[in-house]
């Protein structure tokens, strides 16, 4: 590749800004840059795989292996007992769960809760892990994050206290809010292109920083409901980020977790609200939550799920010196 060529794959991920500017000035169009940047990726991780024996190898399992293996995956907690419990315990680790609604209903902070609780001690029943954080809308509020790490700090200070355990003790020690947040990787992408680039590049950010549960991307539609004339185009770089995120999810035995918003579907002399990106972007999640509102009540709707049934339960998400912000089941 030219040196010009690999400045725009760099630059994708080095230097978001100037992507576009870059590949305008070499005479190339965003999608050829995207598919340069996908070329060299494909390139690396069969290298990779060659080398390591990874994920570019045949697996061979038995039914009990895959059975044993899905049981022992751990759960990111909500801290809403009723949605953990339509979820089966939680957010699944090596799963992707989408979490569509309308702006305002509590996409994202369920997010920044997610994004702290997956950093919780093992013996607190934590996964204690740490988060990937990429934004495309804006809507990242540190401040709130801060306020939410703070009141699960103080959450797991009060079990340690009531039972007076060793290791409690000894994981409180190094779970803080400054040790929380530190571990919250955040990437802001501001199109479709910078999207793309860092999901590709991801794997390679999360084999420097093993210990990432889970990976969120809030604001899933966002960067491809504009600027696509051409759908059949967006439907494959849609097609290629759901693989991507399936084997992030698979290899780094993460949590994928996304946002998407959702739009009117007109049908025979009515509408409906139906989630963002098409039918054929429905089937790239293993799970998918839909929150909604019923008058001023929020509730949340398990739609799809392999192994639990369909259930809505209402939700609210509170304030209060004590327990931060998050989100609990509606008294």
């Amino acid at each position: 590749l030219s040196p010009a060529l690999l400045a725009v794959i760099c630059g994708c991920c080095c230097c978001p800004p100037a992507c576009s500017p870059t590949a305008l000035k070499i005479g190339i169009s965003k999608e050829e840059a995207l598919e340069a940047l996908q070329v060299v990726r494909q390139e690396c991780a069969g290298d990779a795989a060659k080398t390591a024996g990874g994920s570019g190898s045949t697996r061979k399992c038995t039914a009990l292996e895959l059975l044993e293996e899905e049981q022992a995956q751990g759960f990111i907690i909500t801290f809403c007992s009723a949605l953990d419990n339509i979820l089966g315990g939680g957010v699944q680790l090596t799963k992707i769960t989408e979490i569509c609604g309308a702006p305002g209903v509590g996409k994202t902070q369920l997010c920044m809760q997610l994004a702290v609780d997956v950093q919780i001690p093992e013996c607190f029943g934590g996964v204690a892990g740490e988060a990937v954080f990429i934004d495309t809308e804006g809507s990242f509020m540190v401040d709130r994050a801060a306020d939410i790490a703070t009141a699960c700090v103080q959450h797991c200070q009060l079990i340690a206290e009531a039972h007076q355990e060793e290791d409690h003790l000894k994981a409180l020690e190094t779970f803080s809010l400054e040790s929380i947040l530190s571990h919250i990787y955040y990437f802001r992408c501001r199109d479709y292109i910078e999207l793309l680039a860092q999901v590709y590049l991801l794997p390679d950010f999360l084999s420097e920083h093993s210990k990432v549960r889970l990976v969120v991307i809030d604001g899933i539609a966002f960067p491809f409901r504009h600027d696509f004339e051409d759908l059949s185009l967006r439907t494959r770089l849609l097609n290629g980020l759901a693989q991507q995120l399936i084997i992030i999810a698979n290899d780094h035995k993460s949590a994928v977790v996304l946002t998407n918003q959702m739009t009117t579907r007109f049908g025979q002399n009515q509408s409906v609200l139906v989630p963002a990106l098409g039918e054929s972007w429905g089937h790239a999640a293993t799970v998918r939550l839909i929150f909604h509102w019923d008058n001023t009540q929020r509730l949340a709707t398990l739609y799809k799920s392999p192994s639990q049934k369909e259930s809505t339960i209402p939700y609210n998400i509170t304030v209060s010196i004590s327990s931060g912000m998050e989100i609990q089941r509606w008294e």
